[in-house]
């Protein structure tokens, strides 16, 4: 019976159900454990791990934006952000793509999954989530915020029409939205339709939000509640604006890159050699198919076979003509092998020459049979 375990796995059999009933997976057969553990049961450590470090690394990225506020807000408890993108931005604008991550993700196929069983071990040894990890994606989520910060403040703060709290706000605003996307497309290492869709789609509907929200109709009906009256608009249509929003994506994003390229470069995990062993396979593939093509095409080959003498292949394929007289094929049984062509070609020379009826004894001596009395 199951009485302690972090997670029960039961076999239903003909001794009873309980064990199943205990459990929080069951199947009939043994041999099934090994799929549990190795594919789904690994995919969903990494997984876990994946949203757990970037569920920490966009909320500090988000929070901390506060804190660097607060030395120019007096600490005054003033939001930097709309109140309404305060609400928004856990729920609709970042919440559906680290859920698909969560859901779809893998790093390697099912098979090369069961064909390298130590791909287990980073599960056994809590390698891709614990203290080491934790503090990692806080600082990064702590260097995420001082950019999005300072790096508006200082490119605004040059101009005198955009010098406001409004256009400072929508400004951060859009590049975290915009950095925190770049960052779970970078996590994410499996790709599908449903990923696409919710990270542009979060996009999309942050934009749409925006503007819908800083609507003069809304603020008509709603002037308390929406005081950003097309604020959007007047700070988007800046070229000023978007080169601070691409600076803080490139400032953000960049040092990320660079440590994984040498990360990857320098010490490789095993899921990274497996996947980089299944890429390399990929692209011989289609090289080895085109030298078998050309292989194919260049060959000359008869459709003709005969057992134990070389037959007519030979002169198949040199475009000879193949109509013989009826003498050479009745001599072409007594002939050796090796000579039995230039025979062939001599007799055709001579009846070319003085032709000669074909005889009945001949016709019989092709035919396989004696002649009769």
């Amino acid at each position: 019976m199951i009485k302690t375990a972090h997670i029960g796995v039961g076999i239903s059999g003909q001794e009873g159900i309980q064990a199943v009933l205990a459990s929080d997976y069951s199947f009939s057969q043994f041999k099934f454990l090994q799929r549990l553990l190795l594919i789904h049961g690994r995919w969903s450590y990494l997984r876990m791990c994946k949203f757990l470090c970037y569920f920490f690394y966009k909320n500090f990225a988000f929070t901390m934006v506060h804190f660097w506020f607060g030395f120019f807000c007096g600490f005054s408890a003033q939001t930097v952000y709309d109140q309404y993108f305060i609400t928004l931005f856990n729920i609709v604008y970042s919440s559906l793509p680290v859920l698909a991550m969560g859901v779809f993700d893998q790093d390697v196929p099912e098979q090369r999954s069961l064909q390298n069983p130590k791909l287990y071990e980073p599960g056994q040894l809590n390698l891709l989530f614990n203290k080491r990890e934790f503090f990692i994606c806080i600082a990064q989520g702590i260097y995420t915020s001082i950019v999005l910060f300072f790096i508006p403040y200082g490119t605004l703060a040059d101009c005198t029409h955009m010098a406001d709290y409004q256009s400072f706000a929508v400004t951060v605003a859009t590049s975290l939205v915009i950095v925190v996307s770049v960052q779970i497309g970078l996590d994410t290492g499996y790709w599908t339709a449903i990923n696409h869709f919710f990270i542009w789609g979060s996009l999309a509907i942050y934009f749409i939000i925006l503007f819908g929200m800083q609507s003069p109709f809304l603020f008509k009906i709603f002037p308390n509640q929406f005081r950003f009256v097309a604020n959007a608009y007047n700070t988007l249509v800046q070229p000023t604006v978007w080169f601070t929003i691409m600076l803080s994506t490139v400032v953000c994003i960049v040092p990320v890159v660079a440590f994984r390229f040498l990360k990857l470069d320098l010490k490789p995990r095993l899921a990274d050699t497996v996947r980089y062993t299944q890429l390399v396979r990929k692209k011989q593939k289609p090289q080895h198919r085109c030298m078998r093509r050309v292989g194919r095409a260049g060959s000359r080959r008869s459709g003709y076979a005969f057992s134990h003498q070389e037959g007519f292949g030979e002169l198949i394929t040199s475009g000879k003509n193949m109509r013989l007289s009826s003498l050479a094929l009745s001599s072409f049984g007594s002939r050796s092998g090796s000579n039995w062509i230039d025979t062939l070609r001599k007799k055709r020379g001579e009846q070319a020459s003085t032709p000669s009826p074909v005889t009945s004894e001949e016709c019989q001596a092709l035919r396989g049979k004696e002649p009769s009395n």
